[in-house]
């Protein structure tokens, strides 16, 4: 049985921070940062925003729609790139799927 930490990023996954996982700004470095045990991880500012959007409730095409038309650019040049930087994130440890609602 796969861990949560084994995702497949997909235009359906609802990417979420996993539990251990906290994205805050650091003021002492001016940067975004993933806080997690023993590891900290400098995110770019396109990789925060994609992260900030990462609620557990939108999934990742919803994250490309909102990105394409605030840059108005190809949603399918978006969502490759974004499936592609989530994936990473995901290989590290640093995102999880949000589990399905059990109410």
């Amino acid at each position: 049985m796969a861990g949560p930490r084994n995702i497949s990023v997909s235009e359906a996954s609802r990417p979420v921070l996993p539990r251990h996982a906290k994205l805050k700004y650091d003021e002492t470095r001016k940067v975004w940062v993933i806080l997690a045990p023993e590891r900290v991880l400098a995110p770019d500012e396109i990789a925060v925003e994609v992260l900030q959007l990462c609620d557990g409730e939108r999934n990742v095409g919803d994250v490309a729609d909102l990105l394409a038309a605030k840059y108005a650019a190809p949603r399918e040049a978006i969502l490759a790139d974004v499936i592609v930087m989530l994936q990473d994130l995901a290989d590290k440890g640093f995102l999880t799927e949000a589990r399905e609602k059990t109410s």
